[in-house]
């Protein structure tokens, strides 16, 4: 255990946590939300610092990241516990759960992703925000050794946390599961206006994909893809990649698994105002390799984790000279 950061001592022995915007008011001997920050005797600790459920190289494109040191793996850590209550949590079985956990220091991870020759860290499987006092002192860690750091996050986090962690990371994936406030209060335990507010922070400070989970009869109308698009054009910029993504039943949400049909008309909405968007969990012959935005040349080509680049000098377009938005 380590002392939390982001909180204040109340009066009556109780504290108030500010890491998110939950900002839960915690009484002795209990957490907040999250499961994994705990008062004791008027003291906010985090239970997981130093503790993980998974460790594993994995491709980089898994986080979902295609434009980020694309064909590379990277060392990727998850604990557990979420300050969400997603209905349809993918990985609610670390999330939701209360799994075994296993020791590992800051310096034993950055030692392991050396040992793995791995591009850097990923901070994933579960959110990785509430995990901030050991995300951070390994990321400083990490960022001293060479290796890049990745966070896979739902960006429920307040802007003060957000902004000390960020300079030490140099790329995430944030789902964006809804640009409907309501979604988020009937689903997901949360609200969306942070969320946004994260990734507008993101956008201007790192390298920002994003992902957008697609349900049946929960966030799968043509007007809810094209409010989704045009905000995340008008807000982070037409070149962040999107990834839509199919769901399957999980948890407690037991809506049916999506088309493949629908992901395929998502894919035309958001074409229509964003330079790369891709499919993911889901076979199709659309939306898996990187075309330049310009020319039409193939970039990065991928047949499952298979990623060949193939057209790419640094960021730019072999063919054109055109800019991208990758970091190589």
């Amino acid at each position: 255990m380590k002392e939390a950061a982001y909180y204040e001592k109340l009066a009556d022995g109780a504290v108030q946590c500010h890491l998110c915007p939950h900002q839960c008011r915690i009484a002795d001997g209990r957490t907040g939300l999250c499961g994994v920050r705990e008062n004791r005797d008027g003291t906010l600790y985090s239970t997981i610092y130093g503790q993980v459920t998974s460790i594993a190289m994995d491709p980089i494109e898994k986080k979902p990241l295609y434009h980020f040191h694309p064909g590379t793996n990277i060392l990727s850590l998850g604990t557990r516990g979420c300050n969400f209550a997603c209905q349809f949590c993918q990985n609610w079985t670390i999330s939701q759960a209360t799994p075994d956990t296993r020791p590992l220091a800051p310096e034993a991870a950055v030692q392991a992703a050396q040992q793995e020759s791995s591009i850097g860290i990923a901070y994933t499987y579960n959110e990785p925000s509430i995990w901030f006092e050991f995300l951070l002192a390994t990321a400083r860690l990490a960022r001293d050794a060479g290796l890049a750091n990745v966070l896979v996050t739902n960006g429920f986090i307040n802007p003060e946390p957000f902004a000390e962690l960020l300079p030490y990371v140099d790329g995430i994936n944030m789902d964006l599961k809804s640009i409907r406030p309501e979604f988020y209060t009937r689903l997901c335990r949360g609200t969306l206006d942070p969320v946004l507010a994260s990734a507008r922070t993101a956008a201007r400070n790192t390298h920002l994909e994003v992902t957008n989970l697609i349900i049946p009869g929960h966030n799968d109308s043509d007007e809810e893809f094209e409010e989704l698009a045009a905000w995340i054009e008008a807000e982070l910029g037409p070149q962040t990649p999107a990834h839509l993504s199919a769901y399957f039943p999980r948890y407690k949400l037991q809506a049916p698994p999506t088309p493949v049909e629908t992901l395929e008309r998502a894919l035309a909405i958001f074409s229509r105002r964003l330079h790369h968007v891709y499919l993911g969990n889901c076979y199709s012959k659309l939306g898996a390799s990187t075309r330049c935005h310009q020319c039409g040349a193939e970039l990065v080509t991928r047949r499952g984790y298979n990623t060949r680049v193939v057209g790419l000098d640094g960021p730019r377009c072999t063919a054109c000279g055109t800019e991208n938005n990758f970091v190589v």
